[in-house]
């Protein structure tokens, strides 16, 4: 495990941020990240630092013999190295138990606890050995640069995957102004309340729900419980993401924004230029354009796009709901290709999205595929109201999560961006009293988290699993 929020937001991060605004050298505070960094990663997980400062070692002397003579051939190593990294320590257990359920086979699994944020920094020292092979950039000579790329604590465990073009410049010439550092502690105290003050109220109505048996789940509670997934991993996500974005800021950083508003889509493909765009943007980068692309004809560009979907169901976890996952989300893009669903009115486009995405989270959420079509089923034809199951969807329904639940819809809107839209069109614009404010509401909403946190157990981000 990680440090808890509550010690990460009141300990870890004012020693860190304060320390390092102390000293004036550039180099003294990338030692300084680095320190914090590998502190932050191995707390709870000493072994596992060992195992992550491995990949660096490995990805830098990759780097650098990419620059030589035989390039594809240590292009070919470095992939084949990550992808065996994540293999052993990720789907080990799944290849195993696949095995045994084709082969009719007794195999023991193996029980490899999974290193937090392996998928995250495996993909970003990744997509440095293949830039210095394109010609991106150029291989680092300062291992240590690297290692603080790889290592940085703000995205370092759920992201966003930073890639090393990005932020080349930044590691050795970055400014924090008091404007910047104010802008992401703001930023920072959204990511935060997203996930104490909502994901974790809707986790609780989830976990709820699909802790259930199937014959209690209704029409009325398996769409309780599967709302309040989708916001759940929102608010989750793009809180942590919120945060990354944040506390680079505040250390002189800017990182690629990760969400943007995705439950406003009207398609599924508009859906992933919007929802974990710093993973669709990988592979797009470094798979599918290297398959081909849209080059090729369009029945390799259809090909290409499933081999995509699937690649990233398994990115995200080690079992087949993932995966399915995945390509239920490709198959919805290859009918976007082929039917008329663009030309839907908006109104009905947004309703159709929102349902597939919502359903598709349901198998995402679900601990196997029977249990995720059972749920699918129920949403749409669980027309049972026996006591037991009105009972089970009614418990649901507390004061505080009728409550959020409102609060995490509207809040799923950009409203606003479009408030200060139509308010420069009126000729306004935010003034000394509206900033005001909002640093206010940011100190408000943080002394709620920290009572939040300080008053419960610690809930762990969901993608802290990937």
């Amino acid at each position: 495990m990680v440090f808890s929020s509550l010690t990460f937001v009141c300990v870890f991060l004012p020693v860190t941020f304060l320390l390092y605004h102390m000293i004036p050298s550039i180099k003294c505070r990338n030692v300084l990240l680095i320190i914090a960094s590998l502190i932050f990663y191995a707390y709870g997980e000493p072994v596992y630092v060992l195992l992550m400062i491995a990949s660096t070692v490995c990805n830098y002397i990759f780097g650098r013999m990419t620059g030589k003579e035989k390039r594809k051939t240590v292009l070919a190593a470095a992939v084949v190295v990550n992808l065996l990294l994540l293999v052993v320590f990720k789907y080990t257990d799944m290849i195993l138990m696949t095995l045994n359920r084709i082969g009719g086979l007794d195999l023991a699994p193996a029980g490899i606890k999974l290193p937090i944020g392996i998928s995250f920094y495996t993909f970003q020292a990744m997509s440095y050995v293949i830039d210095v092979y394109r010609g991106t950039v150029k291989a680092q000579k300062s291992y240590w640069k690297v290692l603080l790329y790889i290592s940085f604590f703000p995205q370092l465990i759920a992201g966003p995957i930073v890639k090393y073009h990005d932020i080349e410049k930044q590691i050795t010439e970055r400014n924090a102004d008091v404007q910047r550092v104010a802008l992401g502690f703001r930023r920072f105290i959204t990511g935060l309340s997203k996930k104490v003050l909502i994901s974790n109220v809707m986790a609780l109505a989830a976990d709820t729900v699909f802790a259930l048996e199937l014959s209690q789940v209704n029409i009325c509670s398996a769409w309780l419980g599967a709302v309040a997934y989708m916001l759940q991993i929102y608010y989750d996500f793009s809180g942590y993401s919120d945060m990354a974005v944040g506390l680079g800021h505040m250390f002189g950083f800017t990182f690629m924004e990760n969400f943007k508003y995705p439950y406003v889509s009207v398609t599924i493909k508009e859906f992933w230029r919007r929802w974990h765009i710093s993973l669709s943007t990988w592979f797009k980068e470094y798979l599918y354009i290297p398959l081909g692309g849209n080059r090729k004809g369009t029945v390799r560009t259809r090909i290409n796009k499933i081999i995509v979907f699937f690649c990233t169901g398994l990115w995200h976890g080690a079992n087949w709901t993932f995966v399915v996952w995945g390509l239920y989300h490709g198959i919805f893009l290859l009918l976007e290709d082929v039917l008329p669903l663009k030309r839907l009115p908006k109104w009905l486009g947004h309703i159709y999205a929102l349902v597939v995405v919502c359903a598709g989270f349901v198998l995402f959420r679900a601990d196997t595929i029977g249990q995720g079509m059972g749920m699918i089923f129920r949403m749409f034809a669980g027309w049972n109201f026996s006591a037991d199951c009105m009972n089970a969807a009614l418990s649901l329904c507390t004061p505080l999560f009728l409550f959020i639940l409102p609060v995490g819809v509207i809040a799923a809107v950009p409203w606003k961006e479009r408030l200060v839209v139509c308010m420069e069109k009126a000729g306004k614009q935010l003034g000394v009293r509206e900033l005001a404010l909002s640093y206010l509401g940011a100190g408000a909403l943080l002394i709620l988290c920290i009572l939040s946190l300080s008053g419960g157990t610690y809930n762990p981000f969901i993608y802290f699993r990937f």
